[in-house]
């Protein structure tokens, strides 16, 4: 079985940006909590996932590279509105950073991600590092596609 150990935190800052990104467009064809089924296209490729209920900072997670004209025909079936973004790997300390700038309705939103080993992994934090929200259901993909950043506030 595939497991993810995962952090998330906000992002403050600029510095960040010092690596190129790239755009991924990724929609969801299951958001129930017990298991997400995602679907992801960047660039030329594309991969479904399904992942299972967090569990503090681990969960179930089975990825699958998928035919890109798959994939976009799967794009189209998503339920909600797709999560556009920017990703840019960041390397800090030895680790690299997955700092994702949303787009469209959830602009305004950077989130950085790191990928651990054990779930009491050290790290060193990179300066840009803000709030920790890895338990914070509202950002995760999959609630961005319901509930978009940008109508926090309503």
């Amino acid at each position: 079985m595939g497991i993810e150990i995962e952090r998330k935190f906000l992002v403050v800052g600029e510095d960040w940006k010092q690596t190129p990104g790239q755009r991924y467009s990724q929609g969801y064809l299951n958001r129930d909590p017990a298991r997400t089924v995602r679907v992801r296209v960047v660039g030329g490729q594309a991969w479904l996932t399904i992942k299972g209920r967090n569990q503090g900072t681990t969960r179930a997670e089975f990825e699958y590279e998928i035919p890109l004209a798959d994939g976009q025909q799967l794009l189209g079936l998503c339920e909600g509105p797709l999560i556009d973004k920017i990703r840019r790997l960041v390397p800090h300390a030895g680790m690299s950073w997955e700092v994702d700038e949303f787009l469209g309705e959830n602009t305004g939103l950077v989130v950085a991600e790191i990928e651990l080993s054990t779930a009491d992994q050290a790290f060193e934090a990179p300066p840009w590092l803000g709030a920790e929200v890895t338990e914070d259901a509202r950002y995760f993909n999959s609630q961005l596609a319901n509930k978009p950043f940008t109508l926090w506030g309503e």
